[in-house]
């Protein structure tokens, strides 16, 4: 419960917010500031949710590595706290989700606007899946979004149409004299549809009980802490070093495609708060016994040397040298082609198997459930 104080002018207690509560949820309900959208599609959405009590608890459970962060970053700016809740409309919080229209991570960047806002994409490391990265990048369109339009639900229909489209119809109903509230412009239906989804969220988060949902609470502290490392690493000795679930590290570094972590990336590692000392001093001792941080080699490709022989030679299979590798139809691989191999001890296998693939560019868009292409 919300710490209460008492008021000389009032037998009522009342809340005081000056006091973080020990429960997110609750923190994040504090910090609720957009208007709410009083629409019978908010509703649907809130039955679809509900009659779908599985995919709250995954989305809710996957949530919880990164609410903190969110939360803290928007209260920085002083944005509201409904925007945390954006990921679950845009990607169920997965951050290796990939949508048809290319759209990448928790926020769900395309390739222009990642570029647009500082987000690295190579074929190391795609800062679109990044949670730090795409997180300031995503606040600092919103922020812009918002301050085009002035309005947090013309923001948010700007985030999924884009935001010239948005302007192009509020112009169009201005010059018809006509409202330029979200619910009064003419948008697509998945952009129509966009601000009840999180509108719908919002309310089931607001009173669970009044939905018959149990939300568990969710400890209002950092469920990460960062480490700038300068050398190469391998994925799979962070995590050992972390002494954390290969699974669990990937989750918390999901830009990362290939099995080693160059020492010249600019993002830090992210490992969860309590084993960010055990890495360090796991680390210290592995490089004080003079041992290798990777295990990985570079393999030139000979003249007239196919991938298939080289797969054998390592052995992998061919789709796993092409997927560590970062290998996509549209790659041109030639003689003098560097390749990623596993040396002693490389944990090839479960690496390919666990490691976020690399957008192909070769795929394009063939349809989606709305059939109107993603602007961001």
């Amino acid at each position: 419960m919300l710490p209460l104080r008492s008021d000389d002018h009032s037998s009522l207690p009342m809340l005081d917010l000056t006091v973080s509560p020990p429960d997110l949820w609750q923190r994040i309900r504090n910090g609720f500031g957009m208007p709410d959208l009083d629409d019978k599609r908010v509703i649907n959405q809130q039955a679809w949710y509900l009659n779908r009590p599985g995919t709250l608890k995954i989305i809710f459970e996957r949530s919880r590595r990164y609410l903190y962060h969110i939360v803290t970053e928007l209260e920085k700016r002083g944005m509201p706290t409904e925007l945390a809740l954006l990921p679950m409309v845009e990607s169920a919080f997965n951050p290796l989700a990939y949508s048809p229209a290319r759209a990448l991570g928790l926020w769900q960047f395309i390739p222009a606007t990642g570029r647009r806002y500082d987000l690295n994409q190579n074929a190391w490391v795609d800062d679109r899946r990044d949670i730090i990265a795409s997180t300031q990048a995503a606040l600092d369109y919103l922020q812009t979004i918002y301050e085009m339009h002035g309005d947090w639900q013309l923001a948010l229909a700007s985030y999924n149409w884009g935001e010239n489209a948005v302007a192009r119809a509020v112009t169009k109903n201005k010059a018809k004299n006509l409202p330029t509230d979200y619910a009064s412009l003419s948008m697509p239906n998945e952009t129509r549809y966009y601000v009840p989804k999180l509108q719908a969220f919002k309310n089931i988060i607001a009173q669970p009980a009044l939905f018959g949902i149990s939300m568990e609470p969710l400890p209002n502290e950092p469920y990460f802490g960062t480490v700038h490392i300068s050398d190469d690493v391998d994925i799979a000795l962070a995590a050992r070093l972390a002494e954390i679930p290969l699974a669990e590290f990937i989750a918390l570094n999901p830009a990362y495609h290939r099995p080693v972590i160059l020492g010249t990336n600019s993002s830090p590692l992210v490992f969860p708060v309590n084993h960010v000392q055990t890495f360090l001093e796991n680390l210290e001792r592995h490089e004080a016994a003079d041992k290798p941080l990777t295990s990985w080699t570079t393999y030139t490709l000979k003249p007239k040397e196919k991938l298939e022989s080289v797969a054998t030679r390592f052995h992998i299979t061919l789709a796993k040298l092409k997927q560590l590798n970062g290998i996509t139809p549209r790659t041109k691989v030639r003689p003098g082609f560097a390749l990623l191999v596993p040396g002693a001890g490389a944990s090839a296998e479960m690496l390919a198997a666990l490691l976020p693939k690399a957008p192909d560019p070769s795929k394009r868009k063939t349809k989606t459930r709305h059939k109107k292409k993603k602007t961001r």
